[in-house]
């Protein structure tokens, strides 16, 4: 840990979409954990647990001048303009998100609900951001192109992990829907949870 003279989030070489690949690798990351559960979820949990409890305390740290190794470095990476100089709760919610479909929500509910969250919410940006010229009305910048991948990369996974086709078009139609929402960072909570929701609805 050292003393950082700055701790502005938007310096640096890094652009909007270089960062946008940043924050949704570490989406990505997260379709890690059904694999992990279905080996221990106790573990899991603990794993997601301690990890958003160190990054929170990082985090604190880094708001009041002392940067960590490497986890400050990656929230410098991929912090959007809005954090600047505010503490990045994007990481959290992404922690609280899995770990609260895991806990609520058996397989497959949760599974899918975390791979919506994922690859759904994950991938949704990235192309949006790419390939976004048709914005939405009345959702805070969200594109056509995002929802579009939104949609096929849930009905994807799901199908893959169902093998229903009919339910898999409904719940991806239903992540859609909520990633749609402009919640900001909170999104992180209510997609892999609503998802989760209707998949154990109607699964």
């Amino acid at each position: 840990m050292y003393r950082s003279e700055s701790v502005n989030l938007t310096a640096g070489s890094f652009g909007g979409i270089e960062k946008e690949f940043v924050r949704k690798s570490i989406h990505l990351l997260i379709a890690s954990i059904p694999v992990l559960a279905s080996i221990n979820i106790s573990i899991t949990i603990g794993l997601l647990t301690a990890g958003t409890l160190i990054y929170s305390y990082a985090e604190t740290l880094r708001c009041r001048g002392s940067n960590v190794f490497i986890i400050s470095s990656i929230t410098v990476m991929a912090a959007r303009e809005r954090d600047n100089n505010k503490f990045v709760l994007g990481p959290v919610t992404l922690g609280l998100g899995a770990l609260l479909t895991l806990l609520l929500y058996p397989n497959p509910a949760a599974t899918i609900g975390i791979y919506a969250l994922a690859f759904g919410d994950g991938l949704s940006s990235v192309f949006g951001k790419l390939f976004g010229r048709v914005k939405l009305p009345g959702l805070g910048g969200k594109t056509l192109a995002g929802s579009l991948t939104c949609f096929l990369a849930v009905f994807l996974t799901t199908f893959a992990v169902s093998g229903y086709y009919r339910e898999s078009i409904l719940i991806a139609l239903a992540a859609t829907v909520i990633e749609a929402v402009p919640l900001k960072d909170f999104d992180n909570l209510l997609i892999p949870v609503g998802t989760a929701a209707f998949a154990q609805l109607i699964l």
